[in-house]
């Protein structure tokens, strides 16, 4: 059945009925190859419509509401657009929400951990990220920038979470600086899209439910390029020998489900470098996945 608002018959208007809620961060203005992701929070909105509110397994998603906040208005001052990111998705943070964010280019991650320290850091609390990808973006500078969507973990680094609170999973392409940076700090930790392969997906989530046990709150950023491109062939960088789509939606039910994920996004999914909107279609199969978990969380 084809609902005319984004995410159907979840969809409503009142954030006080809402299990979770979502905005937009439509930016591509820090990708170093493919642009297009800027169009991803539209298209996947508009694909939505299309979706019942039921999982893979057929549990129907019957006790979430999702609220959508939009997208933060475009502001061409970089600066000015980041700080208005960072206020707009703090103020959903302070909900006590669930808040998942689409964006954009992987930058746009860079506000968003920012609220997410916001709200959490300190307060007795202890935070961590988990980043999914097929690069580490732990790059002081890229392509003279400290804001390329290549630093986001490093701007991340400097003033919302320490190394060992860090942890990524899909990697499989270096730069030589962030392969220095790694050396000067094992206690991040990282898993690789080899990994993965080689030990199973179940090792590598074991890996981070150790790691993130005592933890309080975690921020999940998955950039979809982690897929390999046969699973996700419109993204601006995508890199050969990634995850497939089953290994991707059983690491995301499983941290989901069991670790204090309290903050969510999906970046780089870029629909003017898609093919029958395959990307878009794997990045909503996520979001769904997503509901449902947080939908048996009650």
């Amino acid at each position: 059945m084809i609902d005319l608002k984004p995410w159907g018959e979840l969809n409503t208007q009142e954030l006080s009925e809402a299990g979770i809620c979502i905005m937009g961060v439509a930016f591509d203005g820090a990708v170093s190859v493919g642009k297009g992701a800027a169009l991803a929070p539209e298209r996947m909105r508009l694909l939505s419509r299309y979706l019942p509110a039921v999982t893979e397994t057929g549990n129907v998603i019957n006790q979430l509401k999702v609220y959508d906040a939009g997208d933060v208005p475009t502001d061409l001052d970089w600066q000015r657009y980041f700080k208005a990111v960072e206020d707009e998705a703090h103020k959903l943070l302070a909900s006590d929400k669930f808040c998942l964010f689409l964006g954009g280019d992987h930058s746009v991650t860079i506000p968003l951990h920012k609220a997410f320290g916001h709200q959490y850091k300190g307060k007795q609390k202890k935070i961590g990220v988990i980043h999914f990808d097929s690069h580490c973006d732990i790059c002081d500078t890229y392509d003279n920038h400290k804001w390329s969507h290549a630093c986001t973990e490093r701007r991340t680094l400097e003033d919302v979470i320490e190394p060992g609170d860090l942890s990524f999973l899909g990697i499989r392409s270096w730069e030589s600086e962030e392969l220095d940076y790694l050396q000067d700090h094992p206690e991040v930790m990282v898993i690789k899209a080899r990994d993965v392969f080689m030990d199973g997906y179940l090792a590598a989530y074991q890996k981070l439910a150790a790691r993130y046990e005592n933890y309080d709150a975690i921020y999940f950023t998955l950039d979809i390029d982690v897929l390999d491109p046969a699973f996700a062939p419109g993204t601006g960088t995508p890199e050969a020998g990634g995850l497939t789509s089953r290994e991707l939606l059983e690491l995301v039910k499983l941290i989901v489900a069991n670790l204090p994920v309290r903050a969510m996004d999906i970046v780089e999914v870029s629909p003017t470098l898609d093919h029958a909107d395959i990307t878009s279609w794997a990045a909503l199969k996520v979001i769904y996945e997503v509901f449902g978990c947080l939908n048996d969380k009650g």
